[in-house]
């Protein structure tokens, strides 16, 4: 029993995923109890299913790894019911488990998981065809071993949702939470990697910065959950009229900003900034094309309001030394352009 002990200490200290745990101690389960098949199962109650996650079997009979049954139909419930957790008399205590008759089980041991809560998660269980003899405190070191591995259990699923929620941290971090479009910092970092790769494919990359006209008297007029409305709504036409590749994110206020690839550069383009051609004509289409997005009527605090649109600059930039500065200020320029054209009118 020390070597046993000591080898279950030593996969405590080693083990890092329940695998790397259980595996060990179905084998010294095995040897403890000389039984053919020991095994973990997991418990569905609302399913009301029981299923083998680990397994190891040594003989002729065989608890096969991801078989599911009824968990009204185990020896593990009928186990707990009548709170006794090992017979080796069980097709005359508990003959009428299907499951039981057609493996032929005539020896079984098990104890039950429960989290800190105390709801019952799975079973720790050894079985055998053979009649044996059950070794005396069998019932304690079952018990004992399900205790560690609910421990370990609970350790994983602690790590699972801490992962799960530095995974949502991080991804709060690049989101706007208002219109849940990325943010001014998702976008820098994915505009730096569109020009990187426009670079090695010799391609433009298309820009353009998008600013909501009147967008403070829409606040002062209707309040700042109508602003609010307005934004997600607008957010939502825009990204309707996107390629799959595009990427449309909120700089901060009524400011938004589009990047995407563009088309391939000829030889001339390399020389400027801002691409005409092909690339220019493609941004021309695009600009208008997010424009339009935008035109509409809009409901807000329950009344339709008539939008005459956003002032939208797209231009189609070579990427050569540009930084998302740069080339995020050349689509501004043209912002502007437009912006006072539509005032001139």
């Amino acid at each position: 029993m020390d070597r046993i002990l000591s080898q279950l200490s030593s996969s405590l200290n080693t083990a890092k995923t329940i695998d790397q745990l259980i595996r060990p101690v179905l084998e010294m389960l095995n040897t403890i109890t000389g039984m053919e098949s020991t095994y973990l199962t997991s418990i569905d109650l609302h399913q009301s299913t029981q299923h083998v996650r680990f397994a190891r079997n040594t003989g002729q009979m065989t608890i096969p790894e991801g078989l599911t049954v009824p968990w009204g139909d185990t020896l593990c419930k009928r186990a707990l019911d009548m709170g006794r957790p090992s017979t080796n008399e069980v097709l005359a205590l508990w003959g009428d488990s299907d499951a039981a008759r057609q493996l032929g089980i005539q020896t079984y041991v098990s104890a039950p998981i429960r989290n800190g809560e105390g709801d019952l998660l799975g079973t720790l269980c050894a079985a055998s065809a053979a009649k044996q003899t059950i070794p005396p405190n069998i019932d304690a070191l079952f018990q004992l071993f399900a205790n560690i591995v609910a421990n370990f259990i609970e350790r994983e699923v602690l790590v699972e949702k801490l992962q799960a929620a530095n995974d949502q941290l991080a991804a709060y971090a690049l989101m706007d939470t208002l219109t849940g479009l990325p943010n001014r910092r998702a976008m820098f970092e994915e505009l730096a990697r569109l020009l990187a790769q426009a670079v090695r494919s010799q391609s433009s990359v298309l820009v353009g910065v998008i600013d909501l006209d009147g967008f403070k008297q829409i606040n002062d007029n209707f309040g700042h959950q109508a602003g609010d409305d307005f934004l997600k709504a607008v957010s939502q036409r825009l990204t309707a009229c996107l390629r799959t590749a595009d990427w449309l994110g909120r700089l901060g206020g009524d400011e938004f900003l589009f990047i995407g690839p563009g088309p391939a550069l000829d030889a001339a383009a390399t020389d400027t900034a801002i691409v005409a051609g092909e690339s220019g004509k493609v941004a021309a289409a695009l600009q208008q094309r997010l424009t339009s997005a935008t035109v509409g009527s809009y409901t807000l605090a329950g009344e339709t309001v008539s939008y005459a649109g956003a002032s939208i600059g797209v231009v189609a930039v070579s990427p050569g030394q540009l930084s998302p500065d740069d080339v995020i200020q050349l689509a501004d320029v043209e912002m502007y352009i437009v912006k006072r054209a539509r005032k001139a009118h």
